[in-house]
């Protein structure tokens, strides 16, 4: 059996490699007063103090002899991105190994520093080359999750729509030995998903629940749902082009789940997991659901549509609802949902929200661990006036107050009451470059969510 080809950026067997000193600014500070008086001449004049996201190059007769890499927090993985676009094309070789936490962000932050997506655009400069014998397991694992989001939300929605969602999540399950099932078009309807149906009836590709069942009946079982709209107009309450302009990455809950999902089966966690992802399109044409119309749900609860660009948790509360039927542990859902919560917390915060203290603060002490952060967000249940309608028992949306707590408290009506619930509200996206984390489609608060789920129902 061969072994698995490293990932981009990485190398096992180098021709030659260069060393590679890697400090923060206390530990750069012991090691360099060791030093000849030459090199400390040489990092004294490029001003070098292995500053967090520093790199300097070290001279020696034939031309570089190595370099120095400063870094801020060493169980970071995004203290160690710089290095592969910072350091010449070539391979490097740890001087020194950390210890093992710290090795395992450090391949973990050089891995998200090497990515880039070529699908559609080839060339570019090579990223560094790091010498490993193997990958630790569980940064390799949090790596391919990371690269599975930003590859899935970079696609554009013509090559990842309903239909090509569910050939991913479908070869996932065969790669995996999991059970797999696809609910399509009318056939929503039939089975009662009427909510989801609605959404993607305009779009000429058709609409579809996706079902992914794995683990031990034995084992604890988590529902792990994403918001798969693969690209949303807003409907006939239509975006201006600014704000349309990059809804193919509306799937980035869906995104999100998938990977959450591929990462705890190739862990082989002790879990039951199922994943559900409603993928539709939320497009513009003579069937689109229209402001004021009233739809049914799975749960029977009847919706007045006040927005449609609210359509996100019209897909999902069909999905939670069918979740809640599976009387599982835990659900989670990830969803790119609202504006509100960019605008309270930014695009790298995602939004928490929970009907649980414990499952609450066992994802926040995940994030602060893994430094993949969450910020609880409440569930204020006054604010559900602003939901109400007078001809359904309830509304979509209706107010710009309290955007990502209504839409929150939207999804809780569907959740049955008793059932360990989290919702994250999270962007999925980088607005701009920076070190290893290159503008487009990111993971955020996968590694921490992987690390809760491990840590409480794994354990």
């Amino acid at each position: 059996m061969t072994a698995s080809p490293l990932p981009a950026g990485f190398v096992a067997t180098p021709a030659e490699a260069r060393p590679l000193r890697v400090f923060d600014k206390a530990g750069f500070t012991t090691w360099i007063a060791a030093q000849p008086t030459a090199t400390q001449a040489w990092l004294e004049a490029q001003g070098f103090n292995a500053s967090p996201g520093s790199c300097v190059l070290l001279p020696g007769d034939g031309g570089i002899a190595g370099a120095v890499l400063g870094i801020g927090d060493p169980l970071d993985a995004y203290s160690y991105a710089h290095a592969p676009s910072s350091l010449p094309v070539g391979d490097w070789a740890l001087a020194e190994h950390p210890d093992d936490d710290a090795l395992r962000a450090l391949q973990l932050g050089w891995g998200l520093g090497a990515y880039r997506f070529d699908r559609y655009k080839a060339g570019g400069r090579a990223p560094a080359r790091l010498v490993v014998d193997a990958l630790d397991p569980e940064a390799a694992g949090l790596l391919t999750a990371s690269v599975r989001v930003r590859d899935l939300v970079n696609t554009p929605t013509e090559h990842m729509g309903p239909e090509e969602m569910e050939a991913v999540v479908r070869g996932i399950a065969q790669v995996h030995g999991a059970a797999f099932e696809s609910i399509v078009g009318e056939e929503l309807l039939a089975k009662n998903f009427p909510a989801i149906h609605a959404v993607g009836r305009a779009s000429h590709r058709a609409p579809r629940l996706l079902k992914l069942q794995w683990g031990e009946a034995s084992h604890k079982h988590l529902v792990i749902v994403g918001k798969g709209v693969c690209f949303d107009t807003g409907g006939l309450d239509i975006k201006p082009a600014d704000g349309m302009r990059n809804m193919k990455k509306d799937m980035g809950g869906a995104a999100h789940a998938i990977a959450l999902a591929e990462l705890v089966m190739a862990r082989k966690l002790p879990l039951r997991i199922t994943l559900l992802v409603p993928a539709v399109e939320n497009a513009i044409g003579p069937n689109a659901y229209r402001p004021g119309e009233v739809i049914a749900t799975r749960k029977g609860v009847s919706v007045e549509i006040d927005n449609t660009d609210a359509e996100g948790r019209i897909v999902l509360c069909d999905a939670l609802a069918h979740a809640g039927e599976l009387s599982p542990h835990t659900i989670l859902d990830f969803a790119t949902l609202t504006g509100a919560a960019r605008i309270a917390l930014g695009p790298d915060l995602p939004a928490l929200f929970a009907n649980d203290d414990a499952l609450a603060d066992a994802w926040i002490t995940a994030g602060e661990q893994q430094r993949d952060p969450v910020w609880r967000m409440p569930l204020w249940r006054p604010y559900l006036r602003y939901l109400t309608s007078n001809i359904a028992d309830m509304a979509n949306a209706g107010s710009r107050m309290a955007g990502a707590v209504t839409a929150a408290l939207y999804l809780e009506r569907f959740v049955p009451e008793g059932t360990p619930w989290a919702h994250l509200d999270v962007y999925a996206w980088n607005d701009s470059a920076r070190p290893g984390r290159p503008a487009g489609g990111e993971a955020l608060a996968l590694r921490s969510a992987y690390a809760m789920v491990k840590a409480r129902y794994a354990g």
